[in-house]
């Protein structure tokens, strides 16, 4: 029989500090408490802070990939938990590198939120309402080169910190629009932000976007049970599919790639894009087939876009 964790035995939950990141953890925490009945003090919420989390305080101008990636903001919840100081990890899953390290294990899905990103300007209504020239500010390699290959026109500026820092940026006239993903305006309840959803036909989310994913342990059976409790299956199929096409792309924070699995009963439809990091081209797929093909779906889904490409499409411009 499975230990459930108590107030003098609580289940330790690892996240980064950032007040998204706490949302999310609070929601499993919450999730879990609600499956087995038990009190918030079962839980105990860790809080870790990552080398991205130091590196983007210093070096809010400059693009993640010179950071490092997407990396950089797991591995010290990752050695955390390998060495025993927590239980789980709460993550964006698409901020998530496709390989977890030896010993973890990514295997459960809270039920997926809004996919589509959000159009934030307080002057304006859409990406086709921007005067041409205008300055629009994102740290999204993906939506830069979006951008740039339906509006050429555009400057793009960098653009990192939370929610409430490019609200400001906003305001302060450093650039007339951004880009957010809806799931975390939702998560943090952010109603007074003034956003436009994108539907994905015209611009297609991050792979994984919206969704929370849980780490642990290869080898803790007990917490894999209790994991087992809150795992949304419909999103773990579809993030099967959207990481293997991503996984056979070498998808990074270094490449522009997009894609969206969605389900139809038993039938899993895969949309996938991937740019020109200048956004002077973009290449797009679609492939429907049986749910239980999704990962097949996913890598041969890259194989072929990778084969139109040809060498050197991903190459810095």
């Amino acid at each position: 029989m499975t230990r459930l964790p108590s107030p003098a035995r609580p289940l330790k939950i690892g996240t980064r500090g950032s007040p998204l990141a706490l949302a999310q953890a609070h929601e499993t925490r919450d999730r879990l408490a609600a499956a087995f009945d038990l009190p918030s003090e079962a839980f105990e919420i860790a809080v870790i802070k990552t080398t991205g989390d130091n590196a983007q305080l210093i070096a809010q101008d400059r693009p993640l990939k010179e950071l490092g990636g997407k990396g950089l903001f797991t591995k010290e919840i990752e050695e955390a938990m390998l060495a025993g100081g927590i239980d789980i990890a709460v993550h964006s899953m698409k901020d998530m590198p496709v390989q977890q390290p030896a010993g973890l294990v990514l295997d459960c899905y809270l039920p997926r939120e809004d996919v589509r990103d959000a159009f934030v300007s307080p002057a304006h209504a859409s990406i086709h309402d921007l005067p041409r020239g205008a300055v629009v500010g994102t740290s999204s390699l993906r939506r830069r080169a979006q951008l740039l290959n339906r509006r050429p026109d555009l400057q793009i500026v960098e653009f990192r910190g939370n929610v409430q820092t490019r609200l400001t940026k906003l305001r302060n006239g450093v650039a007339e629009a951004t880009f957010l993903a809806m799931a975390g305006l939702n998560r943090l309840g952010a109603a007074d932000v003034p956003r436009i959803p994108i539907d994905t036909a015209d611009l297609l989310p991050a792979v994984a976007q919206g969704a929370i994913g849980i780490e642990r342990r290869a080898d803790d059976t007990g917490t894999a049970a209790l994991l087992e409790a809150i795992h949304d299956g419909a999103t773990g199929q579809r993030l099967t599919a959207e990481r293997a096409f991503l996984a056979a792309l070498d998808g990074s924070c270094e490449t522009p790639i997009a894609g969206l699995a969605e389900l139809d009963g038993g039938t899993i439809r895969l949309r996938g894009e991937i740019l020109r990091t200048d956004g002077s081209e973009a290449l797009a797929d679609a492939v429907s087939g049986a749910v239980e093909d999704g990962a097949e779906i996913g890598t041969d889904m890259a194989g072929a876009l990778l084969a139109r490409a040809g060498e050197g499409f991903f190459d810095w411009r």
